[in-house]
């Protein structure tokens, strides 16, 4: 059970990347008051948590009701992080969430950015939702599931933090610290979703 709290809490945790979250967030609201960015950052993450759990506890009955493999989905998701691990690599993750930044930015006042872009996608955007999916699928059981869910609770529970200190965090790290982080992440990710490929093609081939 520990192993498995270990993969999923680091394999969620690179993928959601609280720590590539929080500059984003510090842009959006900068030269808002505290209480308002305070505001943003709980409703954001308890969306962003709500989509979760919603594919994590949903996503077995989803793929059984399309008729998908659970090898297909491992292959498909090792497919998925592996190219999110090669964007944050090569900087083009860091990129795209600056232009959805920047998106926002032009939204009309009455939009809420705890929505769009922060809760979905930034937080719980496509490669989570399929990570998410991923590991409860490798789970077995409640015990198991649960481990599951303990691991995602954290690392959402890192996140929020990460989005109210985000400002005090990005005058102590730097973009270049970031940079740095974010690119050993991700050549760890990749070799995790190189792995989820190669367990669902030994599933699919039969060992």
């Amino acid at each position: 059970m520990v192993d498995l709290f270990v993969s999923a809490f680091f394999t969620l945790f690179v993928v959601i990347d609280p720590i590539g979250c929080a500059p984003i967030f510090a842009g959006l609201t900068a030269g808002t008051p505290a209480a308002h960015a305070r505001g943003v950052a709980l409703r954001a993450s308890l969306i962003a948590s709500l989509i979760l759990l919603a594919f994590a506890l949903g996503g077995k009955p989803l793929l059984a009701a399309l008729n998908i493999g659970l090898d297909a989905f491992r292959i498909a998701g090792g497919i998925m992080l592996f190219l999110i691990a090669l964007e944050m690599v090569f900087e083009k993750r860091t990129q795209k969430r600056e232009e959805r930044a920047e998106k926002a930015l032009h939204t009309p006042p009455a939009e809420d950015i705890s929505v769009f872009p922060m809760a979905m996608p930034m937080i719980a955007g496509p490669g989570s939702i399929a990570t998410v999916m991923l590991m409860m699928g490798r789970a077995q059981g409640l015990a198991g599931g649960a481990v599951v869910l303990a691991a995602l609770a954290c690392v959402l529970a890192i996140t929020l933090v990460a989005l109210l200190a985000a400002r005090p965090i990005m005058a102590l790290l730097g973009s270049r610290v970031e940079a740095v982080i974010t690119r050993v992440l991700g050549v760890l990710l990749g070799a995790l979703a190189v792995q989820y490929a190669i367990d669902g093609l030994r599933g699919v081939f039969g060992g």
